[in-house]
């Protein structure tokens, strides 16, 4: 399970092999044997103790920042596998083996995109023939970014994001066309969200950016050698390059929130130049995020939760840098 915090004030310390946090007055004990990470998304004590028995048990601890995105994790000094994993991603991400894998994970982004609306277009016949027109010009882009050709990644690397973007700016098109009028939105803002909708899918995918890291880490690739994004001081660039295969997780639960009208009002507060989540806001999102990472799909002929084909993909990005796979390539998901 992922232990979240969202209490102002909450304390977390060791109690013999379970972890003890109180809130208030009230207080509750969980194993450290339940527990795969903490998520603190508000002030909070934690003490040394405590993090040491996270450390005992191969527990990472990540701090979230107002908008959702991680800005410190606690977890043991050591890098997951072999050294040799993070030599061939560096000198993968330089030839034209890179740029392949580049482009397979933005085409697979968006058939991700693109499957998700033809089943929303299902439920909602009434604005089926103007999705699938959204839907027709995110393909044509697709098939664009599919053409593109070179030696490595420096020489086409705007053009994949330009095409990139304008496929996002049709998905996202799609989206807010079939939000209920009162959730609608204009188009993607960051931070900070301009909107109610923007404020929950940028924390949704702050939540979903961690997990990602962790299992780069676990598979020993390195967080901060990128392929598509490129380098920069303190920069997770590998991290922004491969959450885009598993961005849809996040889309699906957002989107739902919506559509079933389960955001409220109060679940946002005003900030300056924008919106920003709540307590309340926070709950119901990272609950109903972890309900659907929890759930089993059939991935590659067997039955996985979606949290763990993140571990599994990255696994297999690994061993493909070591020649143990000779081919990789992604599925829709």
């Amino acid at each position: 399970m992922q232990l979240t915090i969202t209490g102002y004030g909450a304390y977390i310390r060791k109690r013999g092999e379970c972890f003890e946090i109180k809130v208030d007055d009230k207080k509750d004990e969980i194993s450290a044997r339940r527990v795969q990470s903490i998520l603190i998304t508000t002030a909070a004590l934690i003490s040394s103790d405590a993090l040491h028995l996270a450390y005992e048990h191969n527990i990472d601890v990540i701090f979230l920042d107002k908008y959702g995105k991680p800005f410190s994790r606690v977890w043991h000094a050591k890098f997951g596998s072999t050294t040799y994993i993070r030599r061939k991603q560096l000198e993968l991400s330089q030839n034209r083996k890179g740029l392949d894998l580049a482009k397979s994970w933005i085409i697979t982004k968006t058939e991700n995109q693109i499957r998700l609306l033809e089943k929303l277009k299902r439920t909602r016949p009434k604005k089926r023939e103007k999705i699938e027109v959204y839907v027709k010009n995110m393909t044509c882009y697709q098939e664009q970014l599919k053409t593109l050709d070179a030696d490595n990644i420096d020489a086409v690397r705007d053009e994949i994001f330009i095409l990139e973007a304008h496929c996002a700016k049709q998905y996202f098109k799609a989206v807010n066309y079939i939000m209920p009028a009162r959730y609608q939105f204009d188009g993607r803002s960051r931070q900070p969200a301009k909107d109610e909708f923007n404020a929950f899918l940028n924390y949704s995918y702050g939540v979903l950016y961690s997990k990602t890291e962790r299992a780069c880490i676990l598979a020993g690739l390195d967080p901060y050698i990128g392929f598509l994004h490129t380098d920069n001081y303190g920069k997770k660039s590998f991290v922004f390059d491969i959450i885009e295969l598993f961005r849809i997780y996040a889309d699906e639960v957002v989107i739902r929130l919506f559509a079933k009208r389960m955001v409220k009002k109060d679940m946002v507060r005003l900030i300056k130049n924008g919106v920003t989540l709540v307590k309340t806001g926070k709950q119901l999102l990272i609950y109903n995020l972890n309900e659907a990472l929890d759930e089993k799909i059939r991935y590659r002929g067997r039955n996985i939760k979606k949290k763990n084909i993140m571990d599994y993909e990255c696994h297999r990005l690994a061993n493909s840098f070591i020649g143990r796979d000779k081919e990789i390539t992604f599925k829709s998901i």
